[in-house]
């Protein structure tokens, strides 16, 4: 990333650049036409993919050229607005990252063959098209349109893409998830085979990979107990750029092919671009492929940025994912030189520091450091003893990275930065009661922190909270729910938690858990049915007996819960359908006398709902004695009550003069 006082709006020709560079790579692949796809080798394993992928990114051009359309029109009142946006910069410069990641992997995904693949590469390679569009749907969620005059047109261009790099993300960890079970390397011969017009043994049809390994979404998944196969998969997300290192590819030509030829450049305004630098690659992650922040030295002598070998040791393997050598311990040495060699190269070229702690310090979103307080080297211990095979030890440490969570953001910070967040969604699904417990409130405590929801979010968690959700105990259930609550206010979450099988269990939490799991869970459910989209699977998960229940509860204890969660869904038309054919109205109607102000509000926001375009819901209400109360709300109760109960009144007036 070039030097943090570039605005926003000097990231634009680079994004255009790069979004350029990667449509020739392939020719006439960002047109849909597969015959001009020059680059791509005939025999290519993952031909599909990268044509599927550089004609999505393809898409953003209109995008940033609209961009710097607006810029040249009001060059002015656009500077003011973006570099006073700390976010907006963060997003262009993140995106420039993020499309260079994925035009090193389409380099390296074009050169593989069938001849010439290992099965661990072919699983590296399918983790790398994972990861490249997980990251940049992410991103484009994170689009500042309020910033940015962007037309209608181009946001729904910038939509589709985004839905499309959504279900390819869901597509790979499918794919992933099924992978161990077959012999890759025959798969891809197969394949490969098939595209050149030669027959292929059917017997493995249905599993050759990775283009015809959709297919294997309909085999059916066995968890033997353990978290699903899914969430393993989507743990491994963060190892998904590992190309390990043999003789088969070669990672210095396959990742930076320009690295040779390319010199230092001086970009459009003089500042060095992030692609005219070439990043030394000692500075690398071998797995990650990206500038390390925090570098560490595993047992056969290796340098990985933490995070990653973290991720890697916590999914169960033993090995260095570069040497493949077996791991003879786990320890985790913090590489000090490397980490001040590349603080200096950064500062000497005018290169942003990754964010993250460094020396103590951490970088925040608008290039700023503060001091991180807490005693690292403690955590570190404790993150390892999570893994322990010692249930006593294991135990010990996730008690105690739960009271440190609980304690400040410090030591939420150095807690995820020390890698604990997928060891604790390992200890999620584990035998052991109070380690369950433990793991699931530490990832409570930890989610407070907004950017650590984004960790939470890749380890794959939401399966194993889910599971908590149903089979733990009451404290483990209620705080499963209060952080599914914390994790769903991103609207892309709201529909990750939905379609993960969370209704049934937090509706079964809101009726039978202890008041503060009934709390927790209805916090849940009210910001998980904001989503449209999950609307329809919380009708279908029974949400409106539950509600209509608390409703006619003598205690009234949860009334304000139960209205607000069906005032959101009373929008939706199964939703209409389902509260008036379980009885509602007669209940609503009962509550616009009797219940509190609040209580008599949104019960005509619900009315108001359920009757707008509905002649028969109309003549229903004016049936059951709805007039009387509407018309004393609209004389005396709150402002928005007054305003639905006088529309209300309007509509019944209207429909009798028909």
């Amino acid at each position: 990333m070039a030097g943090g006082d570039a605005g926003d709006g000097d990231r634009t020709p680079e994004l255009l650049g790069l979004v350029h560079d990667i449509a020739a790579m392939y020719g006439g692949a960002a047109c849909g036409s597969s015959s001009s796809s020059s680059a791509i080798a005939a025999n290519a394993v993952f031909k599909k993919d990268c044509i599927d992928l550089v004609r999505r990114i393809s898409l953003l051009s209109h995008l940033f050229e609209e961009i710097r359309d607006l810029k040249a029109v009001n060059s002015a009142e656009l500077d003011a607005s973006t570099s006073s946006n700390a976010s907006a910069s963060s997003w262009s410069s993140d995106l420039v990252f993020a499309l260079q990641s994925a035009k090193r992997l389409l380099c390296g995904a074009s050169n593989f063959h069938s001849n010439c693949i290992s099965d661990e590469a072919a699983k590296t390679i399918v983790f790398q098209f994972q990861c490249v569009t997980w990251k940049l749907e992410k991103l484009l969620s994170r689009l500042p349109y309020d910033h940015l005059d962007i037309s209608e047109e181009v946001r729904e261009q910038v939509e589709l893409v985004r839905t499309q790099l959504s279900r390819a993300t869901e597509r790979y960890g499918s794919i992933i998830s099924n992978m161990s079970s077959y012999d890759i390397s025959q798969q891809l011969a197969e394949n490969v085979s098939e595209r050149n017009g030669k027959p292929r043994n059917q017997l493995h049809k249905q599993n050759s990979c990775p283009e015809y390994l959709l297919k294997l979404d309909n085999i059916p998944k066995s968890n033997g107990g353990k978290r699903c196969s899914t969430c393993q998969a989507s743990l491994q997300l963060e190892r998904a750029r590992s190309i390990p290192a043999s003789s088969e590819a070669s990672l210095s030509n396959v990742i930076h092919p320009e690295s040779q030829a390319t010199s230092k450049k001086k970009g459009p305004t003089g500042v060095k671009t992030p692609e005219a630098i070439v990043i030394p690659e000692d500075f690398l992650c071998p797995i990650s492929l990206e500038l390390m922040k925090d570098p560490v030295i595993v047992a056969t002598g290796q340098t990985y940025e933490r995070s990653y070998i973290q991720r890697w040791i916590a999914c169960g393997n033993v090995t260095c994912p570069k040497t493949r050598q077996k791991l003879e311990n786990l320890n985790l040495t913090p590489n000090y030189v490397l980490r001040s060699l590349i603080n200096q190269w950064c500062l000497d070229n005018n290169f942003e520091q990754p964010r993250g702690l460094a020396h103590g310090k951490l970088k925040q979103s608008d290039g700023s450091f503060r001091d991180v307080t807490g005693d690292l080297a403690t955590i570190e211990a404790l993150v390892l003893k999570l893994s322990s095979h010692s249930i006593e030890d294991c135990r010990a440490a996730v008690t105690e990275i739960r009271s440190l969570s609980k304690r400040n953001t410090d030591n939420r910070i150095l807690i995820a930065e020390a890698g604990a967040i997928p060891v604790l969604v390992n200890l999620l699904t584990s035998e052991d009661v109070l380690t369950q417990e433990n793991a699931v409130t530490s990832i409570l405590n930890l989610s407070i922190y907004e950017n650590n929801k984004g960790l939470v979010m890749l380890a794959g968690a939401i399966p194993s909270i889910v599971h908590v959700l149903r089979v733990g105990s009451m404290e483990a259930r209620e705080n499963a729910a209060a952080t599914l609550f914390n994790l769903s206010f991103p609207d892309e979450n709201k529909i990750i938690i939905g379609s993960s099988g969370a209704f049934p269990p937090l509706i079964e939490l809101l009726q039978n858990g202890s008041p503060r799991g009934k709390k927790d869970a209805a916090s849940a459910l009210f910001y998980l049915c904001i989503s449209e989209g999950n609307k329809g699977r919380a009708v279908r998960s029974g949400i409106i007996p539950a509600l209509l229940k608390m409703l006619a509860d003598s205690r009234k204890s949860m009334v304000d819960e139960a209205l607000t969660i069906m005032s959101v869904l009373a929008s939706h038309q199964g939703a209409k359908v389902a509260i008036v054919n379980a009885g509602t109205m007669p209940v609503l109607i009962d509550l616009l006398s009797t219940g509190l102000p609040r209580h008599r509000e949104n019960s005509a926001a619900i009315l108001f709902s359920l009757c707008k375009r509905d002649a028969n819901n109309l003549a229903c209400l004016r049936t059951l004695g709805g007039v009387k109360p509407l018309t004393e709300l609209a004389l005396s109760g709150t402002e928005r009550a007054k305003r639905k109960a006088t529309s209300l009144l309007e509509y019944i007036r209207k429909s009798q003069e028909l």
